[in-house]
This record gives structure tokens, C-alpha cells and sequence, in this order.
């Protein structure tokens, strides 16, 4: 009985070395991340007033393996737009994609991730290389999180996330000295502490920041107000009471996430805050839908003035008609604004959209699919 105990014993350590050095190899990858631009355009007259710049991103899994190629790519966008004279010392306000933070959840992962053709067959690898972790993480999730794999994926990664976040965008905001906008990420109860950015445990939050000139992460938070009805099951959503309005260098700005440029709710808000522009950084995922006809608001009800359009506009017109380019304009006396999407092949999710103009009037401009620098002259 001994030595069949002895036995079973002597495999389960080797089954638990084997996967202690299975769990530890390969992680990361040596594959450099793709470095091109193909459109550059701006709209108004250049003037010394400053600009917003909206960075149309097309990302990769690679792109988010490291901090290094994180940081490579998000500086190759500025160091483009510096080529073409679009940052302003201090008067430059630059504005990237939601969820533009969002997959350095796959950061310092086993290779085979960032070649995964499917989101879930890179979360299954993800997950069975730090099963510890995220077996703790799950159980831990708070009790009205429906889908509590998506949160202890994204909770257990936080921590890293955030550093490598708040690293890159400050580091880059004090070099180019601009303004950044820098996207969102989703993060448990995030909050500012003594100028870093912690996540600690509680429900997920798609949250953007601010890092001003000299690289600082303001304290006020943006959290999502509306998440999308691919959201609700693990990600909370904010009051839109506590949507903030920023000072910068070049007037009072306004930051509203994705979904949250739908709602009146919202530009209230920057009504009686008093904003000068508003900026918008977006994710639409899927591939085509931009062209097909507009189904209605996800994950909230089509409000009156909007239902006459489901059927009839496609999901492209509907973002022009009933988000920030003409509600900003209409409903907070807003004449200035940037509406940016993400691009990319991220896995099997889809990028589509493209970026969206409020000037002396509203407009997209051409779906590309590609990488855009979109530039608004104040």
C-alpha cells in the first residue's frame, strides 16, 4: 500500500513540475510590433489655438505582449504625428480608442496566446498558465458579476495592467508634452493614490484617463456610464453624475466613453459643468457592421427621438446622428469634438467604425479599417 502511495505521489509531483515549467516557458514573444500608418488627414485651419488628435490605432495581439512593445507602438503614432506637424507643444490634445488599455491583459503571456485565432482559445491558455491565480480571483468575484470567468480573467491581470498602463502613456505624455486622452482599460475599483493608479478588489470598470503635459495622471477618473449589452455581464456601470470635466491648455474638456456619447443623460452633465469640446474614445467590435442598418442602443432602450432611425440608418449614420457629433452640438452647445474608434485584428473580436468629426458640422470620415491620424484644428 505504501509503495502504491509512494507512486502516486512521486507522479503527481512530476505532473505538478511538468506544468510549473509548462506555466513559466515561452512566456512573451520576440515578434515586433507592426509599425504603419495610412491615412494622416485634419480638418479647419491650422492656427496657434491647438488641435485634438484623434489616433485611429489598429492594434495586435503582439502589440500587447509587453511593456516595451506596448510603448513601441503607442509612441510610433505620435512620432508620426510629429512628422506631420500635428503636436502643438502643450496645446495638443491627443486622444486614443477605448479599450486601447483594455488587452494588456495579455501581457507577459505564454507565446501561444498572442498566435490564438479565437479570444477564448487565448483566455484558455491564459487561464491554465496561472490557474492559482485565477482560480482565487474567481471565487473572489463579487456576487453580482454574471460572467465571472471575463472578471477573474481581467482582476487577476489587473495589477500588471495598470502599471504598464499609467507607465506608458505618463512617459509619453511628458515627452511629446500633449495632453493624452489615453483610451480606456478595464480595471477592478480603480482609483488614484498619491498620482499612481491602483486596482483593488471589487467590480470591473471600462475607465479612461487623463495624463496632462508634464505626464501626471489627473485624479479624476472616467468611468463608463452605459456599458454595452457585451459588457453588463462583468462590467459595472458608473453614475452619470460623476462624469468629470478636465481644465487643459486648450479649454474645458469633456470625456465621454463609447456608449455613454448616446445619452442625453450625459451631455446634462456637461452642460452644467461647462465643457469647450468633447472627446470620445470608442470600440465598435464585429467586422461590416458600420455599413448594415442600425438594430438600436445596446444594452439600454433606444430613447423616443432615436427609434424613428432603427431600420433606416445604418450603424455608421446612427453614430453621426445620435452620438457625440450632433447630441454634443445640440444638447451642450459643444462646437468642437473628436469621436475615435479601434482598429485592428484582436483575436477573432472585430474592429470596425471609423472616426468622427464635430466641427461646423458633423461628419465621419472614409472606413478605412486601417490606421488613421485625424486631426481637429481648434
Amino acid at each position: 500500500m505504501k509503495k502504491i502511495f509512494k507512486t502516486i505521489l512521486l507522479i503527481l509531483l512530476v505532473l505538478v513540475g511538468v506544468y510549473l515549467i509548462w506555466s513559466s516557458t515561452n512566456k512573451g514573444t520576440t515578434l515586433p510590433p507592426t509599425l504603419k500608418i495610412d491615412v494622416v488627414e485634419s480638418y479647419g485651419d491650422s492656427t496657434e489655438k491647438g488641435n485634438i488628435l484623434g489616433v485611429q490605432a489598429f492594434m495586435t495581439p503582439v502589440d500587447y505582449a509587453s511593456e516595451t512593445n506596448f510603448k513601441q507602438k503607442i509612441e510610433f503614432y505620435l512620432i508620426e504625428a510629429q512628422k506631420n506637424k500635428l503636436l502643438i507643444s502643450e496645446k495638443t490634445i491627443v486622444v486614443f480608442p477605448e479599450y486601447i488599455g483594455t488587452f494588456l491583459v495579455a501581457a507577459n503571456e505564454k507565446e501561444s496566446l498572442y498566435q490564438a485565432k479565437t479570444l477564448e482559445g487565448g483566455i484558455q491558455t491564459m487561464v491554465l498558465s496561472n490557474i492559482g491565480k485565477f482560480a482565487k480571483t474567481f471565487v473572489s468575484a463579487p456576487d453580482s458579476v454574471k460572467d465571472k470567468v471575463k472578471y477573474a480573467a481581467f482582476a487577476m491581470k489587473a495589477a500588471e495592467m495598470a502599471k504598464i498602463y499609467q507607465t506608458v502613456f505618463s512617459e509619453l505624455a511628458a515627452k511629446y508634452a500633449v495632453t493624452i486622452v489615453a483610451g480606456s482599460i478595464l480595471l477592478p475599483n480603480p482609483s488614484v493614490e498619491n498620482g499612481m493608479l491602483k486596482a483593488t478588489n471589487g467590480l470591473l470598470y471600462n475607465t479612461s484617463m487623463v495624463f496632462d503635459t508634464k505626464g501626471k495622471l489627473n485624479q479624476s477618473l472616467i468611468k463608463k456610464v452605459f456599458p454595452t449589452a457585451d459588457e453588463l455581464s462583468f462590467v459595472c456601470p458608473a453614475k452619470p453624475e460623476d462624469i468629470p470635466v478636465f481644465e487643459t491648455p486648450v479649454g474645458r474638456m469633456g470625456v465621454l466613453v463609447c456608449a455613454d456619447a448616446w445619452f442625453s443623460e450625459s451631455y446634462k452633465v456637461l452642460k452644467q459643468k461647462g465643457v469647450d469640446f468633447v472627446v470620445t474614445p470608442s470600440y465598435s467590435n464585429g467586422y461590416g457592421n458600420w455599413n448594415k442598418k442600425w438594430t438600436g442602443y445596446s444594452g439600454a432602450e433606444t430613447p423616443a427621438d432615436a427609434k424613428g432611425s432603427i431600420g433606416k440608418l445604418t450603424l455608421g449614420e446612427a453614430w453621426v446622428k445620435h452620438a457625440m457629433a450632433e447630441r454634443a452640438k445640440n444638447e451642450a452647445g459643444v462646437k468642437k469634438g473628436v469621436n475615435v474608434f479601434l482598429q485592428g485584428n484582436i483575436w477573432d473580436l472585430g474592429a470596425d467604425g471609423s472616426t468622427i468629426i464635430l466641427d461646423d458640422s458633423a461628419k465621419a470620415t472614409q472606413q478605412i479599417g486601417k490606421a488613421a491620424l485625424v486631426n481637429l484644428w481648434l
